[in-house]
């Protein structure tokens, strides 16, 4: 079984004792994605779709120095820390995911990292090189 650490600057650093990504078998398993900008190390947005979109982009930039992509994700898992905020997410989500999107969990959290409104953790195929 192989195993590898994916760490990018071009998503927020891990704020614990976890990676930002880990690469094994052929899938890559992201740790959850708060809407931290990696450029100011804060949320800035303070509404749930701008705070998706900046998720999103986090996760985009973990799968791209993975090898992956967001066509390649396989299955998600959403944190909302207001479930009433679910139909707002998914029309920011439907158009990141909006060609066979993969299958999705929501949840609501009694409290999230940073009191963020969202986090969003995926599994995703990593595409073979040769």
């Amino acid at each position: 079984m192989s195993r590898k650490v994916i760490a990018t600057a071009n998503a927020p650093a891990a704020i614990g004792p976890y990676s930002q990504a880990i690469a094994s078998d052929g899938l890559v398993f992201l740790a959850g994605q708060i809407p931290i900008n990696p450029a100011t190390s804060k949320i800035e947005a303070q509404d749930i779709a701008g705070q998706t979109e900046q998720v999103l982009k986090n996760i985009k930039a973990v799968l791209e120095e993975a090898g992956s992509g967001i066509e390649h994700v396989v299955k998600t898992t959403c944190f909302l820390a207001d479930i009433n905020e679910l139909a707002a997410m998914s029309e920011v989500y439907a158009k990141v995911f909006h060609t066979d999107p993969p299958a999705r969990s929501s949840i609501q959290v009694a409290r999230l990292p940073l009191d963020a409104k969202i986090e969003i953790e995926v599994i995703a195929k990593v595409p073979r090189s040769d």
